[in-house]
């Protein structure tokens, strides 16, 4: 076990005192994000030659939760980033070198969605587009970016290829003033950009392929690296999420004890305040149970040999929704009797309640598509097109 939740605890008063700063700023400030850097959150997945610890799924999320506990930013990049070790595990070994060789502290950000446009040359291929939301790009030395591979004619093929491309930082723009936004002001979630740039064969995957786990026999006998891509990240974005919601709850409890309202009650005697937040913190602790169980029971099965099942896949996937909305609500009940003291900026209940609903919108987070899929599946019915990261 590693000793990154002990220096993630260590880390905590910077962390609470670097978020509100970071919001300002509009992304992690450096500060912050050298503490992540210190706790080493960012190398739970990455390779053991690279200075990684490939972590059990469940320490990484635990991590990812207690962070986002304390700085919902800092949470959510950590979740984000953090995941991407894990692909570039099973990715050419050329680049694994050019990105931790000389730092194995070194961060690459995202986003997936296929926004880019692919042109086939020698030796690989030029790439162009702009994609917004690259989460804590700015402290980012590479960046994995989603797009489609277009014929000559400047025609996608059917169906679409979509492929995930790495750019080193010299071959794209960060454009400011591009997240301006309700919550998670700190994650710096910008737009990049780039036109016409080469990026050779070995900097690419296959979309689908390492979506259905083609390239885990570059990690053979490694039981992390054939857990699937959409698990293991949806998971990463769940656990910010519901790390968010503890927080939330945790600053909730601290404003109750001092509340007294305008009509004289005591919230930590009001029967009604009481009971509301009894339910809230049990559902919050259910939905974290329910997230870490979950992939517990998912390593276990394919480290005995097991290949998880689309059907086991879409489990996964409609539990962790399930448990991010469990933890909203729970959160989202509490805080309607937070009364006119809870929207005051002095306090931090209206920060953690805006970053909570921030990050509900992430696709990891939506439930009707995710939903509609597993019943489908469970009853026996005509798939419909299956859901983001399952």
């Amino acid at each position: 076990m590693s000793d990154v939740k002990n220096k993630v605890e260590a880390a905590i008063p910077v962390l609470k005192e670097e978020s509100v700063a970071s919001d300002d700023l509009g992304r992690l400030t450096d500060e912050l994000a050298a503490t992540l850097r210190e706790t080493g959150i960012i190398r739970m997945y990455q390779p053991v030659e690279f200075g990684g610890e490939e972590s059990h799924p469940v320490e990484f999320m635990e991590a990812v939760m207690a962070v986002a506990a304390a700085s919902p930013s800092a949470g959510w990049v950590s979740g984000v980033v953090g995941v991407h070790p894990w692909e570039i595990a099973m990715m050419d070994h050329r680049l694994q070198e050019e990105i931790w060789g000389e730092d194995p502290d070194t961060w690459t950000a995202s986003p997936y969605a296929p926004f880019g446009r692919a042109k086939p040359v020698d030796g690989g291929f030029l790439f162009s587009g702009r994609w917004p939301y690259s989460t804590g790009t700015d402290h980012a030395a590479w960046v994995i970016l989603g797009g489609m591979v277009f014929d000559e004619a400047g025609a996608p093929g059917t169906p679409p290829d979509i492929r995930h491309f790495v750019i080193p930082r010299q071959d794209y723009t960060i454009l400011e003033d591009t997240w301006n936004t309700l919550g998670l002001k700190g994650t710096g979630s910008k737009d990049v950009e780039m036109h016409d740039v080469f990026v050779p064969d070995y900097r690419v995957v296959e979309g689908m392929a390492m979506h259905d786990g083609a390239y885990e026999d570059r990690r053979p006998g490694k039981t992390l690296y054939r857990l699937k891509f959409p698990v293991v990240f949806s998971a990463a974005i769940n656990s910010a999420t519901i790390g968010i919601a503890q927080g939330a709850l945790d600053v909730y409890r601290d404003y109750m004890v001092q509340r007294v309202s305008a009509d004289g009650r005591i919230a930590s005697k009001d029967p009604i305040q009481l009971n509301t937040y009894a339910e809230a913190a049990a559902d919050v602790a259910a939905s974290r149970a329910h997230l870490l169980c979950d992939m517990r029971e998912l390593f276990d099965f394919v480290e005995k040999g097991g290949r998880l099942s689309w059907s086991q896949r879409l489990t996964a996937r409609r539990n962790g929704v399930r448990a991010v909305r469990r933890a909203t609500d729970a959160v989202d009940r509490l805080y309607k009797l937070s009364g006119a003291q809870g929207i005051h900026l002095r306090l931090p209940n209206e920060r953690y309640w805006r970053d909570l609903q921030s990050g509900l919108s992430h696709i990891c987070n939506l439930t009707d598509a995710v939903s509609l899929a597993w019943a489908t599946d469970d009853l026996g019915g005509e798939l419909p097109p299956p859901p983001p990261f399952a």
